[in-house]
């Protein structure tokens, strides 16, 4: 009983010690998860309006520009799946890899060829493991992106858009026909959702919240022409949206790293209580046994000497 109860203590030292390190990984995560909030909602007006300038350029003016124009055939799709770099939050990246997964099934269910481009580490060994090729990958920054990370992403996938298929790229990716992007979309503290997205052919959107009823866009006036306000405007939105996925990828994976360390942290209370009530049956069994002892030996003891007499 006396090894047992040695064992027992040195488990509740050990889980003591785990859950002082998940109860500050969930206080870091708090604390970063608001700024990661007011980033997203500070990135959402400016990432609203210039879709509205998109909208109205691409619905009055009447051009047609290479990033708006559906392929007649397309055969390759490009996907940027938004992981994270870091474990311990939970079921995050594998619930984004998840919805990945069944996008580019259907993609080739569809006849299209998939080209994979990864943010986030987890993202990167998930396909390292499985041997699948990965045309790029960014790294590091999963849950304070920058928009310099963002425009890098957004040149490289509208060099791939903008190439012929089968081709290279002056930024040496194969062109595509499509290009999608997985993230996890953040709703709340408690609910976080994947999402899947085609960005190019741009389809227009007008945002986070629908339009109020009888909502009319702004009056624009096109200078020096609309071919090039669709130029500098449309690969800013493709930057912009991209940059709004990471913010709320990066909301979302600090929100399910503090419900992880949480839950973590409870379960370790939980064991603590487990094992020192196990602990202190092993003390009172050890106990109850001395105790059995002592009292065989004074009665083995004193029928000796009573044989004696």
């Amino acid at each position: 009983m006396a090894v047992s109860l040695r064992e027992y203590r040195a488990r509740i030292r050990s889980t003591e010690s785990m859950k002082k390190i998940t109860r500050a990984m969930e206080l870091i995560a708090a604390s970063r998860i608001i700024k990661a909030q007011q980033r997203a909602q500070a990135a959402a007006p400016y990432a609203r309006e210039l879709t509205r300038a998109v909208s109205a350029v691409a619905t009055f003016s009447n051009v047609e520009h290479a990033l708006t124009t559906e392929p007649e055939d397309p055969k390759r799709a490009a996907v940027l799946i938004v992981t994270s770099d870091r474990g311990l939050a939970g079921a995050y990246s594998a619930s984004v890899i998840k919805e990945a997964e069944r996008l580019v099934e259907k993609l080739r269910a569809d006849g299209r060829e998939v080209d994979l481009y990864l943010t986030g580490r987890k993202g990167e060994a998930y396909m390292k493991f499985r041997q699948r090729p990965v045309v790029r990958a960014w790294t590091g920054f999963s849950d304070q992106p920058t928009y310099d990370v963002a425009r890098e992403i957004g040149e490289t996938l509208i060099s791939a858009f903008l190439t012929e298929d089968g081709e290279e790229s002056d930024l040496d990716v194969p062109g595509v026909d499509e290009v999608h992007v997985v993230y996890t979309r953040f709703r709340s503290m408690l609910s976080q959702e994947p999402t899947a997205v085609r960005l190019l052919p741009l389809e227009v959107v007008e945002g986070e919240e629908p339009p109020a009823d009888g909502e009319l866009l702004p009056l624009y006036e096109f200078e020096p022409s609309p071919e090039e306000v669709l130029d500098l405007l449309l690969p800013q939105y493709v930057q912009s949206r991209i940059f709004f996925a990471l913010l709320q990828a990066a909301a979302s994976e600090l929100a399910a790293r503090q419900k992880a360390m949480k839950s973590a942290t409870d379960n370790a209370d939980e064991l603590i209580k487990k094992y020192k009530r196990i602990a202190n049956q092993a003390r009172q069994a050890g106990i109850t046994q001395e105790i059995s002892e002592i009292v065989g030996g004074v009665n083995a003891l004193a029928d000796a000497q009573a044989g004696s007499e």
